[in-house]
């Protein structure tokens, strides 16, 4: 385990609705988000991950007392990673788009604001980096998501470094430079082994930086991520969108997302499909959410 005497509290920049107890819940019921790090009490959030461009193991707390208040973050790390360390947060939490224009996304499309009085202060909750969502894709191929978290966690058990958030010890995922070093990777096949070295080498070379994935017209983000080994059309955006947190793209791949938006739209082709979202501009990815989570909900009732 790392100990970091070092701890930097700071305040996070809030525009527009933000629930970080959503956020929470998010992260500790929704199958594709599920990760170790993830611990919610009374307003509190504990995460913990390698941060760019270090890779240095840091632990942060982030504290709402109430719904759409101010939030705050506790950083323990070196003290050359806090402002890293606080951008990432911002990107996970979705705090780093300007959410003050969403609920009028909302008044255009009344799907949208039924969805958004269901979730009030939802934003989409990110992988700590993308080069962490391209592994996780990489790990889920041909697998359960629920198998996918579950390697993804013993990964970072295994490999990773374990850092004490305020009282909680949690696990960081592996960093690039130890995933690259096992001569194969545990529990998972030679060629997801073989990938998921590439990857590390790429997020190294600074191929999976969030800010120039996002910089970039999402064509061509997506085309240079499809030049990953293992990474096909539906991983890319898995990447661009909840690994860098692009805040407006329409995921072309989830057909579940499809199927959710078919039950509310008089809908049926990709196309129509897509015009309906450019509605959602600019929080396609934020609107998507929010279906999802609405499409988790009643499929878990259902299965009760």
């Amino acid at each position: 385990m790392t100990t970091i005497d070092q701890v930097t509290w700071l305040d996070l920049p809030v525009q527009g609705p933000f629930d970080l107890t959503a956020s929470a819940r998010f992260l500790e019921g929704f199958a594709p988000a599920a990760r170790a790090d993830a611990a919610a009490h009374h307003g509190e959030l504990r995460l913990a991950f390698p941060v760019t461009p270090s890779w240095r193991p840091v632990g942060v707390l982030v504290r709402q007392s109430i719904p759409g208040g101010p939030v705050h973050v506790a950083v323990r790390g070196a003290p050359s990673d806090v402002d890293h360390a606080v951008a990432e947060v911002s990107r996970i939490l979705s705090l780093d788009v300007d959410g003050s224009g969403f609920p009028e996304v909302g008044a255009r499309d009344p799907v949208v604001g039924e969805l958004q009085r269901r979730y009030p202060g939802l934003r989409p909750v990110a992988f700590h980096s993308p080069y962490e969502a391209a592994c996780f894709a990489i790990i889920g191929h041909r697998i359960r998501m629920t198998q996918a978290a579950s390697i993804k966690r013993q990964l970072s058990v295994q490999l990773g470094e374990s850092v004490d958030v305020h009282g909680v010890t949690l696990p960081t995922f592996p960093p690039p430079a130890v995933l690259r070093a096992q001569p194969r990777v545990p529990m998972v096949s030679e060629l997801k082994s073989n990938r998921l070295k590439a990857i590390a080498e790429a997020a190294e070379a600074g191929h999976l930086n969030a800010a120039n994935l996002r910089s970039v017209p999402i064509a061509d983000a997506l085309a240079r991520l499809k030049e990953l080994p293992g990474i096909g059309d539906f991983s890319a955006e898995l990447i661009l969108l909840r690994g860098a947190a692009h805040p407006d793209g329409f995921p072309e791949s989830e057909t579940r997302l499809h199927e959710e938006m078919r039950r509310h739209y008089p809908a049926t082709t990709k196309s129509e499909l897509r015009e309906i979202a450019e509605v959602w501009r600019p929080y396609r990815t934020w609107v998507s959410l929010l279906l999802r989570v609405s499409r988790e909900e009643a499929s878990a009732a259902a299965n009760r």
